[in-house]
């Protein structure tokens, strides 16, 4: 005879979302201050929120995207699901956790006049840099607490980044629509948590092709004006 689901432990489903980007040549994740003592008091955590009963995963996570972080839209994947036991002192909750990637630009729109942002460094190298807990900074290097388990989270998804940079275009979802190979080389050192060699890195990702010349050059700056590069659509 089937059994009711009803007869089954039901354990509370959660979302997390670990927004990325990158700023002065340092990977950043955009974390919330938690006031709420009953869980985490006082310390900072990814912006998430519980799955409602009629919500699927995906609008659970766009939810969070809009009313935690304040963004419209970004570019999201799907890292995986967290179920320790002891994740949560507030009970079992299992975690289906996203990552996303957008400008610093629009970060720091979103998190105008919200005190309880912050994009913090992510602290490389770290013990355990293929996919263990991983430690995060303000501005002037002071290390900030991390609640539950997201330590180990963002180990992972740091280290699902470096993994995809080789056969992806996930590095490039970091840049503006027209961008430098300086800029390209900037964002592959930032997430890799070290220096390429130019001519190496260039010549690859020139070979890959998938990006193309404009035919344009950057504005003045700094640097001898170079030339701008798109990425090519593959749809």
């Amino acid at each position: 005879m089937q059994r009711s689901l009803s007869e089954f432990p039901q354990p509370a489903v959660a979302v997390d979302l670990a927004l990325m980007s990158v700023s002065g040549a340092r990977l950043k994740v955009l974390v919330l201050h938690r006031t709420d003592a009953e869980s985490v008091g006082g310390r900072w955590a990814l912006p998430g929120g519980f799955v409602h009963i009629d919500m699927s995963l995906d609008d659970a996570v766009a939810r969070v995207l809009r009313d935690k972080a304040n963004l419209d839209s970004a570019y999201l994947e799907q890292l995986g699901t967290f179920g320790a036991l002891d994740r949560d002192p507030r009970g079992r909750v299992i975690s289906v956790v996203y990552f996303a990637l957008t400008s610093t630009a629009k970060l720091r729109t979103a998190m105008d006049g919200k005190s309880s942002l912050k994009l913090a460094d992510i602290i490389v190298p770290w013990e355990g840099e293929q996919g263990g807990p991983i430690s995060i900074a303000n501005g002037q290097g002071i290390t900030l607490d991390l609640a539950f388990d997201h330590d180990v989270i963002l180990g992972h998804v740091v280290k699902r980044l470096r993994g995809k940079l080789d056969y992806s275009t996930i590095g490039l979802e970091l840049l503006p629509p027209r961008f430098t190979l300086r800029d390209a080389q900037e964002i592959h050192e930032a997430i890799l948590g070290r220096k390429l060699g130019k001519p190496a890195f260039r010549r690859k990702l020139l070979d890959r092709g998938l990006i193309r010349a404009t035919g344009e050059r950057e504005a003045a700056s700094a640097f001898r004006p170079a030339e701008l590069y798109e990425r090519i659509d593959r749809h």
